[in-house]
């Protein structure tokens, strides 16, 4: 395969996966216990503030390959309310991005010995964006002279209902149209609204069982163009008192092509204390595998002040 086929290969899964399009890379990060990366509705789900560092390392082996880091932290207001704060950092070749999500939750407890409960999320988000030509060589454009930037808002809400162990969540990302004052209208679209729903299960043989079975299901749908990314999750944890355990895959593909992964990845991980460590190989299912190792996506965290709330629905 000659040197432009590779850079239209990569150009082609960047465009289907938006890593670059005013938000995040959103992959297997939110497999890892940290469901609120995903989601507004999960903060404050927790009788702690929860903490989260990740790193994820796309096509390891690639110059200039994505690369994302995030900082998450959500924690309960009283005994129905929680906030949380997302902060990130992401790069793609020369395209740079920075941003943070403010998040708000209110829990609804519809059935308190059935553990039913009924949760409304917001968060308000704030992005820039940048290309940085500093790097560039060879440049014969006139025209680029300097660094191009912009800043955007944007929202997104979500709802996420839970009876005892299962739990199924709807959401909508980037409500707003996208400025395009500082872009080419022709070619850029300025619809960047997302649905997603993410769903589950936890079977486990009675309330003492040590090991317990987690499937779950996260689709993703984009209004611009109508694509749409499935995945499909299957999690084996293992308790040992308050600490646990678990190994798991990740099964992720276009909707219209199911057969087709883009990626499989085996994920492990443990809680021990108050300290939590995640880490998720994805061994890539298409032709860039012979130049790229595979995604790397690490995610290590600390529950401090556990029991700041005797409400249930922080279960």
């Amino acid at each position: 395969m000659k040197k432009t086929q590779i850079l239209t290969l990569l150009l082609l899964i960047g465009l289907m996966a938006r890593g670059q399009e005013l938000t995040i890379p959103q992959l297997s990060q939110y497999i890892a216990d940290n469901p609120f990366l995903m989601s507004p509705t999960y903060a404050g789900v927790g009788d702690h503030i929860k903490v989260r560092l990740n790193g994820l390392t796309q096509w390891v082996g690639i110059e200039d390959a994505p690369d994302t880091q995030t900082l998450a932290a959500d924690a309960r207001i009283g005994n129905r309310s929680g906030i949380g704060l997302l902060l990130y950092n992401d790069s793609n070749g020369e395209t740079k991005q920075r941003g943070s999500r403010v998040s708000f939750a209110h829990h609804l407890t519809l059935d308190r010995y059935d553990d039913e409960f009924l949760s409304f999320g917001i968060s308000y988000n704030f992005n820039q964006f940048r290309i940085d030509i500093e790097n560039f060589t060879n440049n014969n454009d006139p025209g680029v002279t300097d660094d191009r930037a912009t800043t955007n808002h944007n929202f997104d809400v979500g709802v996420l209902y839970r009876y005892d162990k299962f739990y199924f969540s709807l959401n909508a990302s980037n409500l707003l149209n996208k400025d395009l004052a500082t872009f080419n209208p022709i070619f850029e679209p300025n619809t960047l609204r997302n649905y997603y729903v993410y769903t589950g299960y936890s079977f486990s043989k009675n309330n003492n069982s040590k090991i317990e079975v987690e499937p779950s299901v996260f689709f993703q749908w984009f209004e611009s163009d109508g694509r749409s990314v499935t995945d499909l999750n299957t999690k084996f944890r293992f308790h040992d008192f308050e600490d646990y355990y678990y190994l798991g895959l990740t099964y992720r593909f276009l909707n219209d092509q199911i057969g087709t992964p883009l990626y499989i990845a085996p994920i492990a991980g443990l809680k021990k204390s108050n300290f939590y460590f995640g880490y998720s190989y994805q061994v890539i299912a298409n032709e860039i595998l012979g130049y790229s190792s595979g995604t790397h996506v690490l995610t290590v965290g600390m529950d401090l002040f556990q029991g700041i709330s005797n409400c249930r629905c922080t279960y």
